[in-house]
């Protein structure tokens, strides 16, 4: 084969891969705008399409309906928009995490960063009576600081993925017991409190969550792009990275704490949903065959699958309202029995 004939295969593999990242992103969005406009459709006092459409231009054409402007602007926009930016932001973790890795296990919901910022949350609200807000710092805080601990006990002259899952597995045992023994100090109600918050919902969604949120994804979009370049050298294995002036443990590390920042901020807006992080980037990679390492795919898969499951958990039950921490959490487990049943064919789960 002449040069001239393998430059050209090249362009065009890299051609495909391109069309078909776009395709994927199309797709995603076209989904994701028909679950937000049924997100802002569907509920107990049924809007019309139109009367959606005329709440959400009401603040440019001044012609309002007070009570169609509060069902759409106040109750169901600010849940949907945070719905979107929360899943975005697990399937961002979940997907930085397993690709450094290399393990669909590793993601913060599985080696226990999720867990660290339930045990904070609960010691939080059971312990020093805490509400609101400050168990959303509490939580950030929780996460944080079980993250730093998990890449702290991995370190041996570096990380590597087997002993990061492993000891976050490890890690998050331990913080379910801590879970399980502050309820036995606690009284009913800051019991049903903590249960509330451990399994994650959108019911209490506020307009300061979706600022905290969104401003906090705004600084860790750019630092994660600058730090992805640094990915397709650590790819090829740590020693191979080196030796091409990789700077391996720096992009690592910088990585893991841009994940963990998502989580994070994602998990005290709210709470530890469980399972997001876990399928977004396995579904991404699936729809991409190869075409891609699927980070933004990952973000809108997340997106996707909070929404959908939020609109699952508001209208599966008559005049019940679930949180959607309960749907994800029956979804993903059957999704992860699939992956070890797979894997265990193929006899690794990498």
């Amino acid at each position: 084969m002449s040069i001239q004939s393998a430059t050209n295969l090249v362009m065009s593999s890299r051609a495909r891969s391109a069309a078909r990242r776009r395709q994927v992103v199309a797709w995603l969005l076209a989904a994701l705008a028909l679950s937000f406009a049924l997100a802002l459709y569907l509920g107990d006092y049924p809007v019309p399409i139109e009367g959606v459409i005329g709440s959400l231009l009401s603040p440019f054409t001044g012609v309002t309906d007070r009570g169609v402007d509060f069902i759409v602007l106040q109750v169901r926009l600010p849940r949907a928009i945070l719905a979107i930016l929360s899943g975005a932001a697990f399937g961002m973790a979940g997907i930085i995490f397993q690709t450094i890795l290399r393990n669909p296990l590793a993601s913060p919901d599985i080696i226990g960063i999720a867990h660290g910022a339930s045990a904070a949350a609960v010691f939080c609200i059971i312990i020093l009576g805490w509400s609101g807000l400050a168990v959303s710092f509490g939580a950030f805080a929780g996460a944080v600081l079980t993250a730093l601990a998990i890449y702290l006990l991995a370190w041996r002259n570096g990380v590597t993925a087997y002993r990061v899952v492993l000891i976050g597995i490890g890690m998050a045992a331990m913080l379910g017991a801590v879970i399980s023994y502050l309820f036995t100090r606690a009284r009913l109600n800051d019991v049903q409190q903590a249960m509330a918050w451990l399994v994650g919902s959108l019911n209490a969604a506020r307009p300061h969550d979706i600022v905290v949120l969104g401003g906090a994804m705004l600084v860790l979009l750019p630092t994660m792009m600058a730090l992805l370049r640094g990915l397709d050298a650590m790819e090829l294995g740590d020693d191979t990275a080196r030796s091409l002036g990789g700077r391996v443990e720096f992009t690592r590390l910088g990585l893991m704490l841009v994940a963990v920042g998502f989580a994070a901020f994602a998990t005290a807006a709210i709470g530890p949903v469980g399972f997001v992080a876990f399928v977004s980037g396995p579904l991404a990679r699936n729809l991409l065959k190869g075409a891609g390492r699927g980070v933004p795919q990952a973000a809108l898969v997340g997106s996707l699958v909070m929404l959908v499951s939020d609109l699952i958990a508001q209208h599966l039950l008559p005049n019940t309202q679930l949180p959607v921490g309960v749907v994800t959490g029956a979804c993903g487990a059957l999704f992860l029995v699939w992956l070890l049943i797979a894997s265990g064919r193929s006899g690794r789960v990498n």
